[in-house]
């Protein structure tokens, strides 16, 4: 499998090297190289014009925390367009970083740092960079192939869990960011953003504090603007606004309109309001195992009779939903939609 990866990264700086810029231009060797942190690296302190934000509702990535940042080239500023979708300047950089606490309960535990990724808008479009720690935890080296690592930890039940966390090699990061067959981020947007976070200076909403920097074109009737609960807090919206969320950050990067699973016709963003588009007594357009029998997507009341239930609750690579380096069953985002489903006969 590691050869095929190879194979299509070679083929890829094929198709790249024929453009007046290349892949080779954007990609540095370590992490360090771009200067986005002080010194320890580790400790992930922003250097000026490095801001860190995070969103609402995160990707579930087999339990593992991230700490988010984005730069963009001093003097310019993110806009957007008329459906409040994100317009970059050339030169931005989007860099998630993946780690696991010793102890999951416990954000003092020692971290164990795997990969940062690096997202760089350049004159060829979106490039992903993965970018993995090494041992030292002193630094990242880039590694285009991917990587296999080690990762364990004490779990919220006290018990310990041990996996082989899956590091996407460069192409594999194209199949979530998607969009119209070409490469842009998912998670940053107006509605994930819309919350506040806690800065060095303060608390503040994140969208003010990037216009009040210079980061974010002013937004008229901000406080209007439409936000994404967060789906693990039970307190933030309804069981249907939390499950949405939940589907919307792990399923809609393939199951929406000009998405890579636009063919199937379930498309589960957070806006969707057609029922059958969501998946409500809709039968799937390829039946097999991942349907595991069930005739609909979802039938309300019934979660055991819902495709959608049986793909979330598996790890077979030929059934499971979200399909690309999932180990793990999120058992949280599991009973979410389960009591979602079971409930809908309640819903408006």
């Amino acid at each position: 499998m590691r050869f095929y990866y190879l194979l299509s990264i070679f083929f890829c700086f094929i198709n790249v090297n024929s453009a007046k810029n290349t892949i080779f231009d954007h990609a540095l060797s370590n992490l360090s190289d771009y200067d986005f942190f002080e010194k320890p690296l580790n400790k992930h302190i922003p250097k000026n014009n490095v801001i860190p934000y995070d969103i609402a509702s995160p990707l579930f990535s087999d339990y593992a925390d991230k700490m988010r940042f984005i730069r963009v080239p001093v003097g310019s500023k993110i806009l957007f367009d008329d459906e409040n979708n994100f317009i970059y300047p050339e030169d931005s950089y989007l860099i998630k970083t993946f780690f696991y606490y010793s102890d999951i309960r416990d954000h003092q535990s020692k971290k164990h740092i795997i990969e940062t990724r690096v997202l760089k808008n350049t004159s060829l479009g979106w490039l992903s960079f993965p970018y993995v720690w090494n041992e030292d935890q002193t630094d990242a080296k880039l590694s285009l192939a991917g990587a296999r690592i080690t990762a364990s930890w004490i779990h919220f039940d006290g018990k310990p869990i041990e996996i082989s966390y899956s590091v996407p090699n460069m192409n594999q990061c194209k199949n979530c960011h998607t969009l119209n067959n070409i490469q842009k981020p998912i998670g940053p947007k107006i509605r994930n953003l819309n919350h506040n976070f806690n800065y060095k200076d303060g608390v503040h909403n994140q969208l003010k504090k990037w216009i009040s920097i210079g980061f974010l074109e002013s937004i008229s009737d901000l406080d209007n603007m439409p936000r994404t609960v967060n789906y693990s807090n039970d307190k933030d919206g309804t069981i249907n606004d939390r499950a949405r969320a939940w589907l919307d950050i792990n399923c809609a990067h393939c199951h929406g309109r000009g998405r890579p699973a636009e063919s199937s016709g379930l498309f589960l963003e957070y806006e969707e309001r057609n029922q059958t588009a969501l998946g409500i007594f809709k039968p799937p357009v390829a039946a097999g195992r991942g349907s595991g029998g069930r005739k609909y997507n979802i039938v309300p009341g019934y979660p055991e009779k819902s495709i959608i239930e049986f793909r979330i609750n598996s790890i077979d690579p030929g059934i499971m939903m979200p399909e690309l380096s999932r180990k793990l069953i999120h058992r949280e985002g599991l009973e979410l939609i389960r009591t979602w489903i079971s409930g809908m006969d309640l819903l408006e």
